[in-house]
């Protein structure tokens, strides 16, 4: 069950794996023909293996200063996609719900528009008044209260966090609720 959980919590590394395979054996296949055409003795098909490894050797010489940059930054930038898609979790945005039965994944939309419900009905305020965005840390309560209406932010808070123990998601989020300082006009 927990390689289940994992497996809907977590994004898969396949895509970036897939990706770093390919470049490999391209590159691969790309040297071996090479090789095969020099054991023939025919001209090289792109750039002759010695010749090739000649220049890589004398770098930075006979190389325009410009297209040394771009070359750089673009293999920094593939090095840095797998380095992180590497070491970063790839969390989803998704919580488990505690139930001894089943195992529950819950989207964190879902969680946000629970925790927007609890919001608005303690701050008596309409649906389009509160904003709730919810990550693996934190659940962020945006209200703009009606103008001449206090809203009471202690109320707010309690009642989201009642609702998020209910809820019980793994991990909890810790809740933050800003106030807006104008109002909105009420009908």
């Amino acid at each position: 069950m927990r390689r289940i959980l994992d497996r809907e919590t977590h994004s898969s590394r396949a895509a970036a794996a897939g990706i770093a395979a390919t470049l490999v054996i391209l590159f691969c296949l790309y040297a071996l023909l090479e090789s095969a055409v020099r054991a023939v003795g025919q001209p090289p098909w792109l750039v002759d293996p010695q010749t090739a490894a000649e220049r890589i050797v004398s770098l930075p010489n006979g190389i325009p200063p410009l297209l040394l940059g771009v070359t750089g930054a673009v293999v920094t930038a593939a090095g840095l996609f797998f380095f992180l898609s590497a070491i970063l979790p790839g969390r989803r945005a998704r919580h488990l719900l505690d139930d001894p039965r089943v195992a529950v994944v819950v989207d964190d939309e879902v969680i946000a528009s629970a925790l927007a419900r609890r919001a608005r009905l303690a701050a008596n305020v309409t649906s389009e008044q509160v904003m709730v965005v919810v990550s693996q840390r934190q659940a962020v309560v945006n209200v703009r209260p009606t103008s001449g209406v206090p809203v009471s932010e202690n109320a707010v808070r309690e009642a989201v966090e009642d609702e998020l123990r209910s809820m019980a998601p793994i991990p909890m989020p810790a809740v933050r609720v800003n106030l807006a300082t104008s109002g909105v006009i009420g009908a």
